[in-house]
């Protein structure tokens, strides 16, 4: 997933380098950091910033730092009080399949918010002129207040099923 989706993965470990390598291998991860501290941690987090946004998956006491020093820092809800408070984003289960799930549910918001402010402007546009009588004197329609009325709550409910999707997005559904 992590590529495909034009994502880098590293693996940075407080466990020796001959393990991380090992995993980093059978994963198909490049970048390996391995026998740091939880300082070491939050200055690899820091050097990776430098390449672009970060974000740090952790549920121990020393990912802590790095939880916190990423640009977003998501826990497994198995995970560590300390890490829990330290993390923006808490995955209910310990699943690291949830991560890509997460991701996956911020873009298809993302892509509803922009769909709902552009249908709504639209909307409005095109309608509030027609309410408020400012095309009668070029022989256009009119609506009644009532109508008006009818007509924005009927705005409203489009956004909300257009909003109400999002909970058909892949894998949502009680695994994050």
């Amino acid at each position: 997933m992590p590529r495909a989706a034009g994502k880098e993965v590293a693996l940075i470990t407080g466990d020796g380098a001959a393990t991380a390598q090992a995993v980093a291998a059978r994963l198909g991860i490049s970048h390996v950091v391995a026998g740091v501290r939880p300082d070491g941690k939050a200055a690899a987090i820091a050097t990776l910033q430098d390449q672009g946004k970060t974000a740090f998956v952790g549920d121990g006491i020393n990912d802590a730092p790095a939880l916190a020093s990423a640009d977003v820092g998501i826990a497994l809800g198995t995970g560590t009080d300390v890490a829990i408070e330290s993390a923006d984003v808490v995955l209910m289960s310990g699943h690291l399949q949830g991560v890509q799930n997460a991701f996956a549910i911020s873009r298809a918001t993302m892509r509803n918010i922009r769909q709902n402010l552009f249908w709504a402007f639209a909307y409005n546009v095109a309608l509030i002129p027609v309410a408020a009588g400012l095309l009668v004197p070029f022989g256009g329609p009119q609506l009644s207040p009532m109508l008006a009325a009818g007509a924005m709550a009927l705005s409203s409910v489009f956004v909300l099923s257009n909003a109400l999707r999002l909970r058909w997005v892949a894998g949502s559904e009680g695994q994050t």
